[in-house]
């Protein structure tokens, strides 16, 4: 059966018609912000977030740790306020300080002990295990990569061939709460064949870049949906995934467009990331593992929190 390849191909460039665009996709009214209830909800975080701290790292496992070692549970919890205060160590160990014991820290931490905690297996171990445990999922999924700045002058968009190995491909729901992740630097479609084994979804939206059969395939075999944008020169007689999503996307446009483009919560969550916690200061794989893991902990609650008080 010779399926239209050719009709497929020139749909798939017309979709990137601005005007074409403007036909799917409605415009969406600007949010009025109320601005005392916004402040009451910021004070609010704050004391819902060091509860958390202090709670969610006194209910994880820690191995055994020699006896004049400070304890990998105070290390965490003072990571995590420091990435929540957004500190470098130096000022962290003042703030720590003051507000080490609404966490549950009631010893001096100084910058060096809290700077060398970021490279401790046993602290990464403990701050994996909170995301693994914290994380909730609607099973509307989306992934996507992106360069991770280490200086305020850098922007990935204009200089994405400067970034090396600095990068992030993750994965999250339609309420931005982030399922899996990576920051090897590795390429992001191969990085994405084992990341999307890592979660439960019903259905997940990549953009073209990840267009690939083998991706395709596994993504079917976990049984979810996938919405992976064509190329202009993809064909309709492929492997079996790869021509079910295509026709879909051929035969229902419109409807596949919509759920295509909840992938924009992916780049949301990228921004939103990178405008709350600024640069990565991290140089250590390491230590950068840990700072990311930390404030990918406190971004999830922050979310999860929102919707909790939405509902």
């Amino acid at each position: 059966m010779n399926l239209p390849t050719d009709d497929f191909q020139r749909l798939v460039k017309s979709t990137r018609d601005p005007v074409f665009k403007k036909e799917i996709y409605e415009a969406q009214e600007q949010r009025k912000i109320d601005w005392p209830a916004y402040n009451l909800s910021q004070i609010k975080q704050v004391k819902e977030t060091l509860k958390f701290i202090k709670e969610i790292v006194n209910k994880s496992y820690c191995s055994k740790v020699r006896s004049n070692a400070t304890n990998p549970k105070l290390l965490a919890k003072a990571i995590l306020l420091s990435e929540f205060i957004k500190s470098p160590e130096r000022e962290s160990e003042g703030w720590i300080e003051i507000l080490g014991p609404s966490v549950g820290i009631y010893k001096k931490i100084d910058d060096w002990v809290l700077g060398d905690a970021y490279s401790r297996p046993e602290v990464m171990r403990i701050l994996y295990e909170i995301f693994l445990a914290t994380k909730d999922s609607d099973g509307i999924l989306q992934g996507d990569g992106t360069g991770l700045e280490r200086t305020r002058k850098q922007n990935y968009e204009s200089q994405k061939k400067n970034y090396g190995g600095w990068y992030m491909t993750s994965i999250v729901d339609s309420r931005e709460i982030v399922q899996a992740f990576d920051t090897t630097g590795r390429g992001e479609r191969e990085v994405m064949k084992e990341l999307v084994k890592e979660v439960s979804g019903n259905s997940i939206r990549l953009d073209a870049g990840f267009n690939d059969r083998e991706l395709t395939k596994i993504i079917e075999d976990l049984f979810m949906v996938p919405y992976i944008y064509p190329k202009s020169n993809n064909i309709l007689n492929g492997n079996d995934s790869c021509k079910e999503m295509y026709l879909h996307f051929f035969l229902d446009i419109y409807s596949w467009l919509k759920e295509y483009h909840q992938r924009s919560h992916t780049e949301s969550f990228h921004s939103a990331f990178k405008r709350v916690y600024g640069e990565i200061r991290k140089i250590n794989s390491t230590a950068r593992f840990v700072q990311i893991t930390a404030r990918i902990i406190l971004h999830n609650f922050r979310r999860l929190s929102y919707f909790a008080r939405a509902d």
